[in-house]
């Protein structure tokens, strides 16, 4: 695909309506992806990104259609990830010599991706590159969300180029922000941000305050997947200032596996305590096995506080629980609160490994949870409705 984005600059990059899972199995994607890919035509001309490697073939013919490629005086790979260096096999088979821009990071995983030595040319924050009328300038990006990550920012157009940062997971053949469903949107990018940019928000909030200090004027925004900010692009960088700094709305989430459906009847009377007790509170439950875990990150990011439940099964935790619990340590959440609970039949461990975990994530474990065992009586949901009534009120 590819259309116009201004006079001079071409978007060349691939939508993908088909995909569904990115980063392995790890990301869900139910509303596809692109991956963009940006020409610009100056005196001199240059390609900002490629695309992912399944499509690098077809991203060179395409490309073709556009430039004779031997007109490319420079390249800038703002991030070696394979979905955004995936062609460049392809296309230095087509033209080998010409440059390649990136940081010293940038350079080293390229070349451990794909174990060629192209002719690299490194940069680092403040360096530009002329292409006449207009200049691009590289601002190192580190952690956003790989070491070799940068910005490229093209004066007179004013546009920033930002790799993943400010991206979504969002197909759609309407690439600007003002033409597409808006909840659709924030929902994506949210999702995106808490999935992939949480850990590293220090880096997220220092990179806005650097870009603010640089006093650039900024009137759209083109990441390398989703859409682009033309439309108060600004908007977006304010919302990843809002979520890097330990956001939270009034939800809690409870998140839980069941053998037998005791532990989910447990959750669902939790939820009922925490609804009696808070009432303008938002409680959303999942199960962790049946759930898209995508999904339930996101849920987590939004809330002041999980609770989380499993029995116990050979002295641990049901797997889906466990792999959760993981995949939630590596967000580093701040300013969180948790409790634990669960059905059990004879050794009931499940609470205390729950917690434990909890404790290990950041979480601030607020009550010691609850246990229960075999299936829970009249007087155990009870407990239960009470243990959602104290985390609602201690919410």
């Amino acid at each position: 695909m590819s259309f116009k984005i201004n006079e001079h600059i071409t978007y060349v990059g691939k939508i993908d309506w088909e995909l569904r899972k990115f980063h392995g199995e790890e990301y869900s994607t139910q509303k596809g992806s692109s991956y963009n890919s940006y020409l610009i035509h100056d005196e001199k001309t240059v390609l900002i990104d490629t695309v992912w490697q399944p499509f690098g073939k077809e991203f060179v013919e395409n490309l073709k259609q556009e430039i004779d490629l031997n007109q490319i005086d420079y390249i800038i790979m703002q991030h070696s990830e394979v979905d955004h260096s995936g062609a460049l096999p392809y296309l230095m088979q087509e033209i080998p010599d010409t440059p390649i821009y990136c940081t010293v990071a940038g350079k080293k995983i390229i070349q451990g991706h794909y174990h060629q030595n192209w002719n690299f040319v490194e940069v680092k924050t403040g360096d530009h590159l002329n292409l006449g009328q207009r200049e691009i300038t590289f601002i190192e990006a580190k952690m956003l969300h790989w070491p070799d990550t940068m910005f490229s920012y093209l004066s007179g157009d004013n546009i920033l180029f930002s790799n993943d940062a400010f991206g979504q997971h969002y197909a759609s053949e309407h690439m600007f922000n003002d033409l597409v469903n808006q909840d659709e949107v924030s929902t994506e990018a949210m999702k995106y941000f808490a999935n992939i940019l949480t850990p590293f928000r220090k880096m997220v909030v220092g990179k806005i305050n650097e870009l603010e200090k640089l006093a650039l004027p900024i009137t759209m925004i083109c990441p390398s997947h989703g859409i682009l900010w033309r439309d108060n692009p600004m908007q977006i960088v304010k919302k990843y200032r809002e979520w890097a700094t330990e956001y939270q709305e009034n939800q809690v989430t409870i998140i839980y596996d069941t053998m037998w459906n005791n532990t989910r009847r447990m959750a669902e009377e939790i939820a009922a305590g925490l609804r009696k007790a808070n009432p303008d509170l938002t409680v959303k439950l999942y199960n962790s096995a049946r759930s898209d875990k995508t999904e339930i990150v996101l849920e987590a990011f939004r809330s002041k506080g999980i609770i989380v439940g499993s029995p116990t099964v050979n002295n641990g935790i049901l797997s889906s629980v466990a792999g959760i619990l993981e995949e939630i340590k590596g967000m580093k959440f701040k300013n969180k609160k948790a409790s634990a609970f669960g059905s059990y039949g004879w050794s009931g461990e499940n609470t205390k490994l729950i917690a434990e975990e909890l404790q290990k994530a950041g979480f601030e474990v607020v009550d010691p949870g609850l246990r229960l065992l075999w299936t829970p009586d009249e007087e155990g949901l009870n407990q239960c409705e009470e243990l959602g009534k104290r985390i609602g009120t201690a919410i």
